[in-house]
């Protein structure tokens, strides 16, 4: 397997920056290119807390994985230093759009450009959910473009965060431990709920798969319920899993079974082809 770390899309900033795992680079069919977006709140977690997710991934798959980091929220947020969404997201669009057109490492091409599936796990679940979902009213920061939508073909959330008013519901400390440094105050927080928001139009090819654990205590269930009846409400193809898993909120990314569990959605779904 050949790894190359730090590569910017962004340059030059670290956290603007990714990692990419290639499990066969001489194989004669390009493969599709999975893209890992991290969780922690906004707040925490780098792309190389996932090298070892990333690793089992593509030695499963087959397939090129790619690790980005982003712009976190400091946690002791001023005017001077505030990230708040959707600047998170915006710079996972800015490594979407870059990953599309990069001609590789060396310029020499290890994946498929045309063929991509995403992967959010917590909050990355809400930033790549907010940029395949479009806002309903006001200026929409995070539209990606036409060759972006016609590429990814797949899109996996793990334990992810959608509707931020049910979860202060249910989680009321979460507003002063990290909704405020990302989002900032506010009284509701349904403008910036994934739930609220429907899919960009005429790409309908586009799978989602809703995957959540029994065991997890730090996100409930009823999250991934809100987001799967949205989308089925609104979108052509879309999965759930809430049954198989059953280990803690980030505990589940270092276990077999997750890899088994997305890895088989993903050879399924987006299957080796040399063509887009």
């Amino acid at each position: 397997m050949e790894e190359y770390t730090d590569i910017s899309y962004v340059p030059p900033n670290n956290f603007q920056s990714f990692d990419i795992y290639i499990p066969n680079p001489s194989g004669e069919t390009i493969p599709p290119l999975v893209c890992f977006i991290h969780g922690g709140a906004w707040r925490s977690e780098d792309k190389l807390d996932h090298a070892g997710l990333a690793r089992r991934l593509a030695s499963f798959t087959g397939y090129a994985v790619a690790v980005p980091n982003y712009r976190l929220s400091p946690r002791e947020t001023t005017e001077a230093n505030a990230v708040h969404h959707p600047d998170h997201a915006k710079d996972i669009l800015r490594f979407l759009e870059f990953v599309i057109t990069w001609g590789g490492p060396c310029d020499t091409s290890v994946y498929d450009s045309n063929r991509l599936c995403l992967m959010g796990h917590s909050c990355g679940a809400h930033i790549l959910s907010s940029i395949f979902l479009g806002a309903t009213q006001g200026e929409d920061p995070l539209c990606p473009s036409a060759e972006l939508l016609k590429s990814t073909k797949a899109i996996i959330m793990s334990e992810g965060i959608y509707d931020i008013d049910i979860l202060l519901s249910s989680f009321p400390t979460y507003r002063n431990w990290f909704i405020e440094a990302a989002f900032s105050p506010r009284s509701t927080y349904g403008e910036v709920s994934v739930t609220k928001m429907t899919p960009r139009m005429d790409y309908h090819h586009l799978r989602w798969f809703i995957v959540h654990s029994k065991g997890d205590t730090l996100i409930d269930e009823a999250q991934s319920e809100a987001m799967y009846q949205h989308l089925l409400r609104n979108v052509s193809h879309v999965t759930r899993n809430f049954e198989e898993l059953v280990g803690e909120h980030n505990d589940i990314l270092k276990g077999v079974e997750f890899v088994k569990l997305v890895g088989q959605y993903i050879t399924d779904n987006v299957p080796l082809c040399t063509s887009g």
